[in-house]
């Protein structure tokens, strides 16, 4: 009988949760850190489910100094009678067993976002610990498994006043690469929560050393979400527009605000999910606004003084828009178990018909807030088709679409992205410094003149005319704009694999970093959200000491080294202001030989907070920077001006 023969000995039947720990991925996303944060969700959302069948108002969750979560609700105590078709109690069931829960038959549960019943019982697969505690009809009970498989039966043990479920879970090392959970990745998550289930108390705490705490509750709902994320913009009208509407068992809930920003920034959501690549909900909605704005202009006669006629289109309609968009149905079909996309075909016509009417109303009931409205959205599709003539003359003076390469970049002669880098430089003084110590094999170099244009201030017109700009599209070679244009973004058209800043270590480099930052975060975030992008960390001084020469990168490591050499004879401390203080060899054996330096990616764990952070620091509003500078001042170690 041949080795590799096919039989039916060869057919394999995994039992119980054996198909989760065989493919992880299959069920949370991925054994990274996105799954990791994902465990967290999965348990965190049957308290919210709990909280939209209207029985919890408080969930706390903490990471604790081990890095085990725990998640604790007052909702009514999962089941823990016995299952007599299934043999076990239902508290086993519930957290043991594929497929098993209480939102099958929309009796016990209305709306829910774990709707798979796959998402407790693959947080105990993946974990080598599980405790769960109930409290529930006067009485405390426990019961714990390892990967899955109970290790004690249910106990009860004592009365107890109180009411709700807690599981504490510790992630198994053997499948997840990291076991360290981000306190602001799962902030991010509860304060979504909170903004979306308005009046639930929604704690965290850090218990590991430095650890920090929140507690988010949001009786405003979201509006007070677009509040928060226009806190540092200028609105165009004073009060966000916010619908509500239940139709066929089905709410829709949208609030959305314009501001004098050059952005949109539009959520949705199904069931409490986050469905970060949008569906249906988002597509009804998006028709819904050009739709209706675009009638609304026509009707009322809007583009007579326009010098162009121009045609608004309906990114112009959401330019300076900060929307979310919440629904919440019986049976949602979300696109895989990380439930990215809301996949119900009959969603979007819904959606698109519901908030028609609405602001529609709104438009013929405010008229003074639709002509500010109107107005901006006309000067959008104005400097869009500027920025169309922008763009075409760039491409023929530079070749900005891929056809030639800019003269100031010194290229690799790989020409496989995945080995390929490029490092931003400031100046040609370190330009030149950089370009005699690189690799030139898979090393290039692009100087930067001067300081870029602050796009968070200029129109996409403006943006894309400004030279230096000019210079990195075409060096990237990924195109500009939105990746729904025919000619827009595109990442599979990337030059390099890595897209590195390398600014001097001193406050003109810090904003030109930032500068740099601003403009990959707003016009190509496909670069930062692929992990493309990272940060080059030059020493800060370099010591000598006789023949010992060390190089160091911050203040501390600086006193660590003058605390060794205890004699302190002979010290000679020498502060890097700029790049082009170093030689090339230096430069290339501290910052850029990929066997000695350092290099930070930049990340982007939360959309939220990283909007208003830019909206912060690179906006018009001046007192937000303020107060900002104000409340961090102390924590400066190092100001070089």
């Amino acid at each position: 009988m041949s080795d590799n023969q096919y039989t039916a000995d060869s057919i394999k039947t995994l039992k119980g949760l054996e198909a989760v720990r065989k493919r992880p991925a299959m069920y949370i996303g991925s054994t990274g850190s996105p799954g990791l944060h994902h465990l967290v969700y999965e348990v965190v959302d049957n308290s919210i489910d709990e909280a939209l069948a209207g029985y919890c108002t408080k969930v706390d969750v903490t990471i604790r100094h081990d890095n085990s979560i725990s998640v604790c609700d007052d909702g009514r105590g999962i089941p823990v009678g016995f299952h007599a078709e299934e043999q076990m109690s239902a508290l086993q069931l519930v957290l043991s067993t594929l497929h098993a829960g209480g939102k099958f038959d929309n009796s016990s549960y209305k709306v829910s976002g774990g709707l798979h019943g796959v998402g407790v019982s693959c947080v105990n697969a993946l974990s080598t610990r599980m405790l769960a505690e109930v409290f529930r009809d006067g009485k405390a009970y426990s019961m714990e498994f390892s990967k899955g498989i109970p290790t004690t039966e249910l106990k009860t043990i004592g009365d107890t006043d109180k009411r709700g479920t807690t599981i504490t879970f510790w992630p198994d090392p053997d499948v997840f690469e990291t076991t360290e959970y981000s306190f602001d990745i799962l902030s991010k998550r509860l304060r979504e929560l909170a903004f979306l289930n308005k009046g639930i108390i929604i704690n965290i705490k850090d218990e590991r050393p430095d650890g920090k705490s929140h507690e988010f509750c949001y009786p405003g709902g979201l509006s007070s979400f677009i509040t928060y994320l226009d806190e540092n913009k200028t609105p165009l009208h004073p009060q966000p527009i916010c619908f509500s509407q239940m139709v066929d068992g089905t709410e829709v809930e949208v609030a959305m605000q314009y501001n004098d920003s050059y952005n949109e920034n539009i959520f949705s959501f199904a069931n409490n999910i986050n469905t970060v690549d949008g569906g249906t909900h988002l597509s009804g909605f998006k028709t819904a606004l050009t739709r209706t704005v675009n009638f609304y202009i026509e009707s009322n006669n809007l583009l007579k003084n326009s010098k162009d006629k121009v045609e608004i289109k309906g990114e112009d309609l959401r330019e300076g828009l900060t929307a979310v968009i919440s629904v919440k149905l019986p049976n949602p079909q979300f696109e895989g178990q990380t439930k990215a996309k809301l996949g119900n075909s009959d969603i979007a016509g819904l959606v698109n018909t519901s908030v028609g009417e609405m602001l529609a109303a709104f438009l013929a009931e405010n008229p003074a807030v639709a002509k500010k409205i109107v107005e901006k959205c006309i000067n959008s599709a104005i400097a869009r088709e500027a920025a169309r003539k922008a763009r075409a003359l760039a491409r023929r003076k530079t070749g900005m679409d891929g056809a030639g390469l800019p003269d100031k970049l010194a290229d690799c002669q790989e020409r496989d992205p995945a080995k390929c880098e490029i490092f931003l430089v400031e100046g040609d003084s370190a330009g030149g410094s950089a370009k005699m110590g690189r690799d030139r094999t898979f090393q290039a170099i692009l100087p930067l003149k001067g300081k870029i244009l602050n796009v968070e201030k200029a129109r996409i017109d403006k943006i894309i005319s400004h030279e230096e700009i000019q210079v990195m599209i075409q060096a990237f070679g990924t195109g500009f704009g939105s990746a729904e244009d025919l000619d827009g973004f595109n990442i599979g058209k990337l030059r390099y694999g890595k897209i590195i800043i390398m600014t001097d270590a001193d406050v003109d480099g810090a904003h030109i970093r930032t500068l740099l930052l601003t403009f990959l975060f707003r016009h190509m975030p496909g670069l930062v959200e692929n992990g493309n992008v990272f940060i080059a960390q030059p020493p800060l001084y370099k010591l000598k000491s006789g023949k010992d020469e060390r190089y160091v990168y911050s203040d501390n490591e600086k006193d660590s080294v003058l605390k060794e050499w205890t004699e302190k004879k002979n010290i000679v401390i020498q502060r890097y202001k700029g790049l082009g203080e170093m030689n090339p060899d230096q430069l290339a054996e501290t910052t850029m030989n990929p066997d000695t330096r350092t290099l930070l990616q930049v990340k982007l764990e939360d959309t939220i907070e990283a909007d208003r952070i830019f909206t912060m620091l690179m906006g018009e509003e001046v007192e937000p920077r303020r107060k900002f500078i104000e409340d961090n001042a102390e924590k400066v170690k190092y100001l070089d001006i």
